[in-house]
């Protein structure tokens, strides 16, 4: 039977506007949101909020309150595992936990809930939502290596003209491998075709994708990476990927291959990378996420003349509440209407 209402009560911070785009789409939510129980944007869709505000007991209090009479949360609360494992607990009636981040697994892993306490408490993610954002930096990173940004940069320092004609790379006879085809992967792959590249892509499933020519099984991962151009991960990160991108695939490299991830940090062999990169394996390598963040200052990856970083932000943008939250409440009337949910998490991998 399907259910009349839905309480929800917000565990991160969420701007009034997606908060009435919500409640627009889906009136069967009643909302459980007090102010001040959360901590303030630094940003749009800063959902650890600002990291040195602290609530008093009596908010404490209140807010906990909140979470033990919600059917279902916005954001695992506080971005914490401790209170999420803290209010699964406590709250029996809680059927489903939405988290803001494209994965999440991390958080519901160190959260350590037993087999019961996740068969309960469904768990979604907002996988696709960064996908286009993502996508676009991917290209951007690809184009930096393919038209040689750093000596750009350095000519333009200097006031230097350039000596004679500077060679550039076209993007459209490349052949770019994305190691993971999931939500962001496969954006990856449509904004490459759009431009002419051959397109390969890693899958556990062998099935034909729109805008890919050739699946790759992992398995072959290291030898499709030996005939790459250039190179995009977009995979998330769990035990099986851990490391995965290693000595094994940045060993055998072509001379300038270019390396892009826009998935997680932990994928990388961060070594494996700095040594491929010395040795001109890796050209030019653009990443947004590293395997500890924020990046040790002591890396060396900072100071290298072939990396451009980002700090983890390649996803964020203004639209990212509102697409988060249309996500929400498509999934809530799912849940009310009795209809699968979107993005359920694999609480097996945790993505």
């Amino acid at each position: 039977m399907p259910d009349h209402t839905l309480k929800v009560a917000l565990g991160v911070t969420l701007d009034d506007a997606s908060v009435e785009l919500i409640l627009r789409r889906e009136p069967r939510i009643e909302l459980l949101r007090g102010p001040g129980l959360t901590p303030p944007w630094r940003w749009s869709g800063d959902w650890e909020g600002d990291p040195a505000w602290r609530r008093d007991p009596a908010q404490q209090h209140a807010f906990e309150a909140l979470l033990h009479e919600a059917d279902a949360l916005f954001g695992i609360p506080d971005v914490s595992p401790e209170a999420l494992a803290r209010t699964v607990r406590s709250n029996l009636r809680l059927r489903w936990v939405h988290t803001t981040a494209a994965g999440g697994g991390g958080q519901v892993k160190a959260a350590r809930l037993t087999a019961e306490e996740l068969g309960r408490v469904t768990v979604t993610t907002s996988a696709g939502m960064h996908a286009e954002t993502l996508a676009e930096w991917a290209l951007f990173g690809v184009l930096a290596g393919a038209k040689d940004l750093r000596r750009l940069e350095a000519d333009q320092a200097s006031r230097t003209w350039g000596d004679g004609r500077r060679l550039m790379r076209h993007v459209s006879e490349m052949t770019v491998l994305v190691v993971g085809l999931g939500g962001i992967g496969r954006v990856v792959a449509q904004r490459f075709a759009a431009l002419g590249a051959t397109v390969w892509g890693t899958s556990r499933r062998r099935e034909a994708l729109e805008h890919v020519d050739r699946v790759v099984p992992l398995d072959d991962l290291a030898a499709a990476a030996a005939q790459a151009d250039a190179i995009v991960s977009a995979l998330p990160g769990t035990d099986r990927t851990t490391g995965l991108l290693g000595a094994e695939v940045f060993g055998g490299l072509r001379a300038g291959t270019l390396f892009v991830n826009v998935g997680r940090g932990t994928v990388v062999d961060e070594a494996a990378l700095v040594e491929a990169l010395d040795a001109g394996r890796v050209g030019f390598a653009a990443l947004d996420v590293t395997a500890v963040e924020p990046l040790p200052v002591d890396s060396p990856l900072w100071g290298h003349p072939s990396v451009l970083l980002s700090p983890h932000t390649a996803a964020l943008s203004e639209q990212e509440p509102r697409r988060i939250a249309a996500l929400f409440a498509e999934n809530a009337t799912r849940l009310l209407d009795g209809q699968p949910l979107r993005n359920v998490m694999d609480t097996r991998e945790f993505y």
